[in-house]
């Protein structure tokens, strides 16, 4: 019994020692590392915590935003017949090149004709009945009302030929103006109605490009201005200058749309295509960057924590640009404060740190 007795006291008295071991071991912590309970918390007595920061110095800064596009075609148009009727005859090859007047598509015109030729023979009467109209109205051996109606007559029957002439010219389909044909849908023989495509007609040199930039910048946007941009379909950086700007922001997106102009001689670029836009705004000469992992999002905007005095101080920033490493600061910071860019988790306010300063990398 005695030894049961002993073995009890031996685990009481071990498990008390290890109540008191993590007791004092925690208290340890606290005193050194500047807990909420611990002497830091009380006089800033406490062990200064190990962090990395950055000097804010002024430094010129390019702003290039990065943007999505789409190339679109100089001119584009669908070739459709405004009348229905055979086609007799197809005058251009797919894919090919063609000039403006150029005569793509005819349509059967032969019942047109004849009709036209039926106003023209009636026509030519009504203006010899005019003539003698006339004289016999100078004789004095007709009214003027008479002569009047075979006056109108006349005139009627010219508009009657002018309309047909306007439906024979509609049988005859023309470019409207030089670009590369596309793909046709049609074949000779076949009725046409102006609902069948005929075929595509783009002019693609050169080709437009457009995009859309954030309302904020629409100050910064300039007639001529340049941009740089690649595609999908090859790794080659053409350029093209803004030539149209939207005259009014879009409320939907909040956004300015912009088109810019782009040689394109070779036909290497296909409109459709996918444009990754790169464009140069305003260069600022003082602008101030810090690193975006000093940045610390808030409710009611961003924060950053910077070394004065060797203790952390919380300090509200306006941020601008961000690029893939940097964001300009607006305000809240100047030239010669110490942002802090770790420990971010751990630091409170007057807690001890002791920096060591790093090298901002600098945007390309």
């Amino acid at each position: 019994m005695k030894l049961k007795y002993l073995i009890y006291a031996l685990l009481v008295m071990g498990i008390a020692y290890l109540v008191y071991y993590r007791i004092s071991a925690n208290k340890k912590l606290e005193n050194e590392g500047g807990g909420s309970g611990g002497r830091n918390a009380k006089g800033g007595a406490g062990k200064a915590l190990q962090v990395e920061g950055v000097v804010v110095s002024a430094s010129a800064f390019t702003n290039n935003l990065e943007l999505s596009g789409t190339l679109e075609a100089n001119e584009s148009v669908t070739l459709r017949s405004e009348v229905s009727g055979l086609v007799t005859s197809i005058n251009f090859k797919e894919g090919a090149t063609v000039s403006k007047g150029a005569l793509l598509v005819k349509i059967n015109d032969r019942d047109i004709q004849a009709q036209l030729q039926d106003a023209l023979t009636k026509q030519q009467l009504a203006a010899s009945n005019e003539n003698r109209s006339k004289q016999l109205l100078d004789k004095g051996a007709i009214s003027q009302e008479e002569y009047d109606t075979a006056l109108a007559n006349l005139q009627s029957l010219k508009a009657q030929s002018q309309l047909i002439r306007a439906q024979l010219s509609k049988t005859a389909i023309y470019a409207p103006f030089s670009g590369k044909i596309g793909l046709r849908s049609i074949s000779a023989g076949e009725y046409l109605t102006p609902a069948t495509v005929i075929a595509n007609l783009a002019s693609i040199n050169p080709l437009k490009v457009n995009f859309s930039v954030p309302e904020r910048y629409m100050a910064q946007i300039k007639m001529g201005s340049e941009i740089a941009f690649n595609t999908d379909g090859t790794n080659k950086t053409y350029t093209g200058k803004i030539f149209a700007v939207e005259p009014g922001i879009n409320v939907q997106t909040r956004t300015l749309q912009i088109k810019a102009l782009v040689p394109n001689p070779d036909s290497e670029l296909l409109p459709g295509s996918f444009a990754k836009i790169k464009l140069s705004l305003d260069m600022d000469k003082d602008a101030l960057l810090i690193p975006n992992e000093a940045i610390i999002p808030v409710l009611d905007g961003k924060t950053v924590f910077v070394s004065r005095n060797g203790k952390a101080q919380q300090v509200k920033v306006e941020a601008g640009t961000r690029t893939a490493e940097n964001i300009v600061i607006t305000s809240g910071l100047k030239a010669g404060d110490t942002v802090l860019t770790t420990g971010a988790m751990a630091l409170k306010p007057d807690a001890p740190v002791k920096v060591s300063v790093i090298k901002i990398k600098q945007p390309k």
